[in-house]
């Protein structure tokens, strides 16, 4: 048997926390890069590539079971080419090689196993492999065996293969439905399926495993408000209200686990996201503004907090995530045992916190308890001594056992969680979060923005590296705009249309409409695919029409309206095959299928617009965009809103112009009269 422990591999100078988990395999692992592809051209060798991330249990897994062993890196070494992806720095090679698995084998994950021929074509793929074959699976010692087998004997066919996934890729991608004109039925339809897979008694749609799904439950909430439908927001609630009461949230150290293994909510897969993070904080503000329940604030607050404290680099972005293992044992870290608690807490607190989270000696998770309040029925109210004792529960937890935690920072994730805290620093009125807001945006700007102006998809350990994608600029101009909402500082305004423009630029489809996953000068694959479909993360696609929709509104500028108006016509032909997997493309449509209205406010000095600022940030009018005019401020705003420039500025007091589809209504001096234009626009 070859040599192969103790030497480190062609992993160990990246940058990535998953590549550089695999530095020291015996496997002889690259990183995707024209060396690798070099090399298996000049041996003649297949590709062996595994894509994963940092925080993936499986992926630990399959690491230790065959990454770690002799043996198979044996054979890994002596006939093929192996390079490992962080699918987090490189989602344009996620993407393209998870259509391939899905392709195949009907179903995708990670850790993902493609073969392919050195000109990158697939020929094989799968997920999660053990070592050795099974009744249940294909084991990865003897598929290596085979495929090395054909490679010598059978090439054409494996070649012939590679060519003919690869030409079914480009066809799928090439294939849109027809663009159609948005309709009030797409959100009605929605509403139906939404219906139709509810889970009344736990929240949620369908069944095991659960995903909290932000986005679509943001789409519940506005469409309640711009419907008055109750249906809508009782199932947007009722998950909202199970997911906080279930494990999924963490109720010791705040935040949320990626989905539920169960219908209830109780047991999650135990790693945690920014991306959840962010998205699920957001939509809790957003029930909050609808519904002014205080439980919705107080989940938002606790998630906030939880990734200000354990998420945020000192120079201010945000970190990927952390595992859900501890130990090599998954959720180990969350769970305990009555007497953990009583050790830590006494027996007369123990025996009340036990009571309140549904702590027994049996436990509910492999022998331990995953602490909840399914059982719990004054849930809502919490007293500050149950709080003293979250806080000694969670200094225990950090001294029994530590958690990995991915700390590259991620420019898309980054923005998500920028919007999350610039809404927070709005509905909140708690400084801290806006002020983190900023100081993450300007991380962004100064550390992940290249020479060129274009931005970067990751940062970590003072570099930043690879092409921005889609989802890196649509999330971003939706975060500027976040910004922008909650401070009406137009740096920010402007910032966002920049950024607008280069997705024009760089993502657009001319000829079929669409927005490209990555850019046309970037790295070119065996695909160009658009992604549409509203999964874990809201594509980069449905964020940007919500991003051209807001634009069109706040410009006025007939550029940024025919744009919004050729992406959600290009989307509307997705939304129309399944309403209720394009939640984002949903939310984007409401801005454009229901009346639309423009506040100008405009004053001599900034100061006088305090009050109309604090006024809109206690009501949620989901449809309104507001431009502020001051002596200070004209000339910019100007050159975003060219229209702005016929309003005067009054010689006293505060001048309020109310607009609606088109329409303008008297102006008027009070807030008063102003909220009475506003009701009555909203009736």
């Amino acid at each position: 048997m070859l040599e192969t422990k103790n030497k480190s591999n062609h992993l160990i100078h990246e940058k990535s926390p998953y590549l550089l988990q695999h530095a020291n395999n015996p496997v002889d692992w690259y990183a995707w890069s024209k060396e690798a592809f070099e090399k298996a051209k000049q041996e003649d060798k297949p590709i062996f590539l595994s894509i994963g991330y940092s925080t993936c249990h499986w992926c630990h897994v399959m690491a230790h079971e065959s990454f770690e062993d002799d043996e198979i890196a044996e054979v890994l070494n002596q006939s093929f080419v192996c390079i490992k992806v962080d699918r987090e720095e490189r989602p344009d090679i996620d993407a393209v090689y998870m259509a391939v698995c899905q392709a195949i084998t009907g179903s995708g994950g990670w850790p993902m196993t493609i073969l392919m021929t050195p000109e990158q074509k697939p020929f094989w793929a799968g997920t999660y492999l053990p070592k050795h074959s099974s009744m249940r699976a294909t084991g990865l010692l003897e598929l290596l065996t085979f495929i090395h087998e054909q490679w010598d004997k059978n090439r054409e066919q494996l070649l012939h293969t590679g060519e003919e996934i690869t030409k079914y890729l480009n066809e799928q991608a090439a294939v849109s439905p027809d663009a159609i004109m948005p309709e009030h039925n797409l959100l009605q339809d929605a509403i139906e399926q939404f219906k139709s897979s509810y889970d009344s008694r736990w929240g949620g749609f369908g069944g095991a495993p659960k995903f909290p799904t932000p986005h679509n439950l943001l789409f519940l909430l506005r469409y309640s408000v711009l419907e008055e439908n109750p249906d809508a927001l009782s199932m947007a609630e009722h998950t909202l209200t199970q997911m906080f009461r279930g494990g999924l949230f963490d109720h010791i150290g705040g935040g949320f686990s990626r989905y539920s293994t169960d219908v209830r909510w109780l047991v999650p897969h135990f790693e945690k996201m920014l991306y959840d993070n962010a998205l699920l904080s957001y939509t809790y503000l957003e029930a909050f503004a609808v519904t002014k329940r205080p439980l919705y604030r107080n989940v938002a607050k606790r998630t906030l907090d939880y990734v200000l404290r354990e998420l945020r680099d000192e120079q201010g972005g945000f970190y990927c995530g952390q595992d859900a293992d501890s130990d090599k044992v998954e959720g180990k870290y969350y769970v305990f045992t009555p007497k953990e608690i009583r050790d830590v807490l006494g027996e007369k607190d123990a025996e009340r916190f036990c009571d309140r989270f549904g702590i027994t000696a049996t436990g509910n998770f492999e022998g331990k308890n995953i602490l909840n309040l399914l059982e719990e029925e004054k849930f809502e109210q919490e007293e500050e001594s149950i709080a003293q004792m979250y806080r000694k529960l969670y200094d225990y937890r950090l001294q029994r056992t530590q958690l990995h935690r991915d700390d590259k920072v991620l420019t898309s994730w980054n923005a998500l969680m920028i919007a999350a805290l610039a809404k927070a620093g709005a509905l909140l009125s708690e400084p801290e979060y806006l002020n983190a807001a900023q100081k993450a945006q300007c991380f962004l700007e100064e550390n992940l923005v290249d020479e060129r102006g274009r931005l970067l998809v990751r940062w970590r350990d003072g570099e930043a590296a690879h092409d921005g994608q889609l989802d890196d600029y649509a999330f971003y101009a939706f975060s500027l705009l976040e910004l922008y909402r909650t401070t009406f500082e137009l740096d920010y305004l402007k910032r966002a249309e920049q950024i607008a423009e280069q997705i024009l630029e760089l993502f657009a489809d001319e000829e079929q409409g669409g927005l490209f996953l990555y850019a046309k000068d970037s790295e070119q694959l065996i695909s160009r695919p658009k992604e549409v479909y509203d999964g874990a993360i809201p594509s980069g696609n449905s964020v940007a029409a919500e991003v051209f929709v807001r634009l069109a509104a706040l410009t006025g500028e007939e550029h940024w309206r025919q744009a919004s108006e050729r992406q959600l016509q290009f989307l509307s032909g997705w939304v129309k095959e399944y309403p209720a997997g394009y939640g984002m493309s949903l939310i984007a449509l409401t801005g454009v299928l229901y009346p639309s209205q423009e506040l100008i406010c405009t004053a001599q000095s900034e100061a006088d617009l305090k009050e109309i600022c604090n006024f809109l940030h206690q009501h949620f009018l989901p449809n309104l965009t507001v431009l502020l005019k001051h002596n200070k401020n004209g000339e910019q705003l100007a050159s975003i809103a060219p229209f702005t420039a016929e309003y005067p500025l009054p010689q006293q007091g505060v001048q309020y112009y109310l607009c609606q589809n088109g329409a303008c209504s008297s102006p008027v001096q009070t807030l008063s009269e102003l909220e009475q234009q506003l009701d009555s626009s909203y009736k």
